[in-house]
């Protein structure tokens, strides 16, 4: 895991008390971006999904490549406003505010294995939105994908206990 070092730890962002891990930094680094790509294909690969799902921003960045190499569909989840009608919604909680996830009706996910992607567990609440939005899609969650989870946060709480939770780093 030679790409921790590359990790970017900002206090304070983007409010009072937040420490928020950049990883976009681990990304300008070919080799430490090969080795994360490499470690998630590996461990994601066996539960044989049809498509990623991801949360804008990051969770695209990770999403795209890795759909690729695994073959299959990406779905991007995006934020209110961002997608044309019609559309799904969820509401979740972030650490420092509220927000909302849309969904393309016409995302063709019905009966399909879906693996959801982004670069931190934190809370959970993203996620946890993305995986209510594949439901209401009648798709089949069968994983989450992270670069980190931070455990303290207990996301992985928010998550169904009977699905593969994979981090490449616990902080």
């Amino acid at each position: 895991m030679r790409w921790v070092k590359w990790l970017r730890e900002i206090p304070d962002f983007p409010q009072p008390g937040i420490l928020f891990r950049d990883v976009l930094p681990i990304m300008a680094r070919p080799e430490a971006w090969k080795e994360v790509l490499d470690e998630l294909e590996d461990r994601l690969r066996p539960l044989n999904a049809d498509a990623i799902l991801a949360p804008e921003a990051r969770g695209f960045l990770i999403a795209a490549p890795l759909a690729d190499r695994l073959n299959v569909g990406l779905v991007p989840v995006r934020k209110a406003g961002k997608l044309p009608d019609p559309v799904i919604s969820e509401s979740y909680s972030l650490e420092y505010g509220e927000n909302q996830l849309n969904l393309e009706l016409d995302s063709n996910l019905a009966l399909k294995r879906v693996i959801i992607v982004d670069d931190v567990l934190a809370t959970g609440g993203t996620v946890e939105a993305v995986a209510r939005l594949a439901t209401r899609a009648s798709a089949q969650v069968v994983g989450f994908g992270f670069l980190i989870e931070l455990t303290d946060l207990g996301g992985r709480s928010r998550l169904d206990s009977r699905t593969n939770v994979i981090s490449l780093l616990s902080l």
